[in-house]
């Protein structure tokens, strides 16, 4: 595997993903190997944050006391332009099919990724 691309997860802002030199997939979360084929060839990119909405979930219960200051607040799932699907906080409006850019916002003490509609 090649060398790590810093992003949101330690701190940075940025959406890291990888891709399989093997089979060409392409995957959210880093691992020591490819999800689809196994291989262990997989090369580190830096997102450009650009997608579309999947599917939102408006929470409008605090899960910890952490999270109540933030009530109401929406969790998305994007398929980004590079071919990924993740999770990530996004505007209380969005709606499935929404074309939404990343920037980077603080909850609960945590820099996180935070998707809006492209204008």
């Amino acid at each position: 595997m090649s060398g790590q691309v810093v992003d949101w997860t330690k701190g940075a802002e940025a959406i890291a993903y990888q891709t399989c030199g093997a089979c060409g997939a392409r995957q959210y979360f880093r691992r020591s190997f490819c999800a689809a084929c196994g291989s262990p060839d997989l090369t580190e990119h830096r997102a450009s944050g650009a997608g579309t909405v999947y599917a939102t979930s408006l929470v409008c219960r605090a899960a910890t006391p952490e999270t109540k200051a933030h009530v109401p607040y929406n969790i998305v799932l994007v398929d980004t332009d590079e071919g990924f699907r993740m999770m990530a906080h996004g505007d209380n409006a969005l709606a499935i099919g929404d074309k939404v850019a990343a920037r980077f916002t603080q909850f609960a003490g945590r820099l996180v990724p935070y998707f809006e509609k492209v204008k």
